[in-house]
């Protein structure tokens, strides 16, 4: 996004702020009004009307609407990317449940896992696997698919199970050299890569400590009996020809993602993938969702069956009302309202910056800081506030750190601290508010809302207390100590 044009009146704290007091008041009534509902468009009113403010704002203090107009579609264009891969997920779920893929993944899973340690065994598996791809959206749309499929087969908590696929999805892309998010905030702080991770370790380990020993501690204890497990398995075979070589495109696209190739195709090419396999061994589940009699042989109507999956999803009709349930999802259509609500959210963030109400509010920030440890404070403060403002964890992590590099070396801090900062809180926290990309993907594509899952997201909650209770304490804090960075603050 561009700075804010030249105004001919100045911005006040007072005007900065309303924009922000009119939101925050709009949102509480929509949650009090709708409840878990609330994401379903009474939300997006809330953010719309919030960007109508900001831009009276901007008229207020002499900019154009075209300028104003401008900054939205900018803000929208920055979530074009998240967009994108979020309606490929949606081809992706439809075609995997009906090919087999995602029925195998319940089917081997409820097998190998066990109800009492499955919490905190489906994040310490996410943490592998994230680390190794180095993207949480990827572990999320392929592991945490099955893996919710699971839990319901367990008759374990949806939101608990999300807290913990989020948990551990995020702790390995944050110490993935492989994540976006890693690279961007060793880049927005003027670190290098492998310093930046090594210096996390100081939050991110004991974070995802407690986080597991609460995933423990909760246990699985009202799991669904072995019977029943039994008798979901029996309604998974007469639906599906369950095989090991069904997770094939589960595993093709993880080797995709590792030899880094963009998410979006990979994610395109694995749904296609998953379609062609629908067509290999589940012919009988195509045709019957293209709506042919059965022993109808005819390549139109399995093409249509395909199609149907990629644009609407899969839709069981098996008579068992728990599995129906569980299989009935994805398509692109399961991901509009998702799309609807970033799309409002990246407005609102592109127009409060484009006014320059963001960067006023930040500095306020930055001149009541007057130590380290405030400093610290502040910059988890200023990311989480980013993120719910411009609904991005990408701003979040890059213009907090543009903000506040110079001010860590000012005061005697190594920048390796405002980098694992970033982490801390920017990045980890964009998946607990539901209008930002991070906690909207995560909402549609394990099918749970927001507010239902982040109590349950533990390591994410964690690990921006973490660090501000080690700056008070002076735990892990770098002192600045290289020419390297001295020269960067001279310059």
């Amino acid at each position: 996004m561009s700075a804010a044009q030249p105004s001919s009146s100045p911005l006040s704290t007072a005007l900065a702020v309303t924009p922000v007091i009119f939101l925050t008041l709009l949102l509480g009534a929509s949650v009090y009004l709708f409840g878990a509902d609330s994401s379903y468009g009474a939300n997006q009113v809330a953010l719309i009307l919030a960007s109508c403010a900001t831009a009276l704002v901007g008229k207020r203090i002499g900019m154009s609407w075209d300028t104003l107009q401008e900054g939205m579609i900018n803000g929208v264009s920055v979530g074009l990317g998240a967009t994108l891969i979020m309606l490929a997920v949606g081809m992706l779920i439809g075609t995997w449940i009906l090919s087999g893929t995602v029925p195998a993944m319940i089917y081997y899973g409820v097998q190998i896992l066990n109800p009492g340690i499955f919490y905190a065994a489906s994040a310490v598996i996410c943490a592998i696997v994230a680390v190794s791809i180095g993207s949480s959206w990827a572990v999320a749309g392929t592991l945490g698919i099955g893996l919710m499929g699971i839990a319901g087969s367990f008759g374990l908590s949806p939101g608990i199970t999300a807290g913990a696929i989020i948990s551990g999805a995020y702790f390995g892309d944050k110490l993935s050299p492989l994540s976006d998010t890693t690279n961007l905030a060793a880049a927005a702080s003027g670190v290098d890569l492998f310093d930046h991770i090594r210096h996390m370790l100081w939050t991110t380990v004991p974070g995802f400590t407690l986080a597991l020993a609460l995933f423990a501690l909760i246990g699985g204890g009202e799991a669904a009996t072995p019977e029943e497990i039994a008798a979901l398995q029996l309604s998974l075979t007469s639906e599906f020809n369950i095989g090991p070589h069904l997770l094939l495109p589960l595993l093709i696209m993880l080797g995709l993602i590792y030899r880094r190739f963009p998410a979006f195709p990979s994610i395109i090419v694995s749904a296609l993938l998953g379609g062609l396999f629908a067509l290999l061994f589940q012919p009988d589940a195509v045709r019957q969702l293209a709506g042919a009699s059965a022993g109808v042989i005819q390549p139109m109507v399995l093409l249509k069956g395909i199609w149907i999956s990629l644009f609407d999803g899969y839709t069981a009709n098996s008579g068992n009302v728990f599995l129906d349930d569980l299989l009935s999802k994805g398509g692109m259509s399961s991901m509009l309202n998702t799309v609807w609500l970033v799309i409002c959210a990246l407005a609102f963030g592109g127009v409060l910056e484009r006014t320059g109400i963001l960067a006023h509010l930040l500095k306020i920030i930055l001149r009541r800081v007057h130590s380290a440890a405030g400093l610290v404070s502040a910059t988890v403060v200023t990311c989480i506030s980013t993120n719910v403002l411009a609904a991005d964890q990408f701003i979040s992590v890059a213009l907090p750190g543009r903000m506040f590099k110079d001010e860590y070396a000012r005061r005697g801090l190594s920048r390796l601290n405002l980098s694992r900062t970033l982490e801390d809180s920017a990045t980890l926290t964009s998946a607990l508010i539901p209008w930002n990309t991070c906690g909207a993907y995560m909402s549609a594509t394990l099918g749970i809302a927001t507010f239902a899952y982040a109590p349950f997201a533990f390591f994410n909650l964690i690990c921006p207390l973490l660090a501000v209770l080690f700056a008070f304490m002076h735990i892990g804090q770098k002192p600045l100590e290289t020419s390297a960075e001295n020269s960067a603050v001279l310059r």
